[in-house]
């Protein structure tokens, strides 16, 4: 008898015991002008994150997607952001001497 309380126990305990936090809030207006808000959904590359991985609803993705692209259009957020690379290429590009020969007459 004592044992199958204990498998009855185990059964019905599935995994952690909290929920997590929604990672919008209800009071929380999904806008293109919220760019802190906004800014918590793309990558480091730049790169809007996947619902997935985000933990959105299916709506709330398609609104977050809506107002990046609106804000990369109004220049409020970059289309990509290369600043290690950009600044990578920077110190390795060297200018070049040009020499210039006079010319034969």
């Amino acid at each position: 008898m004592d044992k199958e309380k204990d498998t009855r126990l185990l059964r019905k305990y599935k995994g952690s015991s909290h929920r997590r936090s929604p990672p919008i809030q209800s009071g929380d207006k999904i806008d293109y002008r919220n760019i802190s808000l906004i800014s918590r959904f793309i990558s480091q590359q730049g790169k809007i994150l996947s619902r997935r991985v985000s933990k959105l609803t299916l709506k709330q993705q398609r609104l977050i997607t809506i107002a990046i692209k609106q804000a990369r259009i109004l220049s409020l957020l970059p289309f990509h952001n290369n600043e290690r690379l950009f600044q990578m290429k920077r110190t390795q590009r060297t200018p070049k001497k040009r020499d210039f020969k006079p010319r034969k007459k």
